[in-house]
């Protein structure tokens, strides 16, 4: 066992140096997504973390609000056992594998979060309609929390957000890297949609004090809250 956590540990430890690689700004936008959590950190309340990947968010979570219950999903068996390993010191946090957009989620939350996974669900009515399902587990007063890859409003604005994060992978890895994998794989696996039309389905689904609470070109954190 202790083999198999130090091979999770460096998995974890690789896979997060790379987002720090890959995506702008990832520390900032990750801790304004849990400051804007409203909840004092002597609370106790319950949260679910869609995507968790290997716990980078539920760490956080954990580290100001140590009260906090969460459960996690992520499709990837190996993200949950890494993120088992990350999440070891900290009590209440529980586990589960499987798709996100086709889970049963039998409780109720007070909140819901995700870090860089919705963008991959691939229609805009399949994300509207997930929208649905995230305003439904919320209790009353919850609040849904996005961190994720978003586009602008217009082409000469898509134009300049993907110039600038190109800009910041080649901070960080190489030209070749940069153009023979993480763009090719960019396309088929990323389906974000503009900022604009993400806080439109949550005001149409009943979300109320919609905001965004932090952008850097095409990356943004929102919200809205069940009354």
């Amino acid at each position: 066992m202790e083999n198999i956590k130090k091979h999770f540990e460096n998995e974890a430890e690789e896979f997060d140096k790379t987002i720090q690689q890959l995506i702008p700004l990832y520390s900032e936008m990750i801790d304004s997504m849990v400051t804007a959590i409203p909840y004092n950190v002597s609370d106790k309340f319950k949260v679910l973390d869609l995507g968790c990947g290997t716990g980078n968010v539920s760490k956080v979570v954990k580290e100001k609000f140590p009260l906090a219950i969460i459960d996690c999903i992520d499709i990837a068996e190996n993200m949950i056992d890494m993120a088992k390993v990350k999440l070891e010191n900290y009590q209440n946090i529980n586990y589960y594998t499987g798709d996100f957009a086709d889970f049963d989620f039998n409780a109720k939350y007070d909140v819901v979060i995700s870090s860089l996974a919705l963008h991959h669900i691939k229609t805009d009515e399949e994300k509207k309609s997930f929208y649905r399902r995230i305003y439904d587990v919320l209790n009353k007063g919850g609040v849904f929390l996005n961190s994720d890859k978003v586009l602008g409003s217009n082409k000469i604005l898509n134009k300049i957000y993907m110039e600038k994060w190109v800009e910041f992978m080649l901070q960080n890895v190489s030209k070749e890297e940069v153009e023979g994998k993480w763009l090719p794989q960019h396309a088929p696996e990323d389906f974000p949609a503009p900022l604009t039309q993400h806080l439109q389905w949550l005001n149409e689904l009943g979300f109320k004090y919609i905001d965004v609470i932090w952008k850097y070109y095409g990356s943004a954190v929102y919200s809205g809250t069940k009354l």
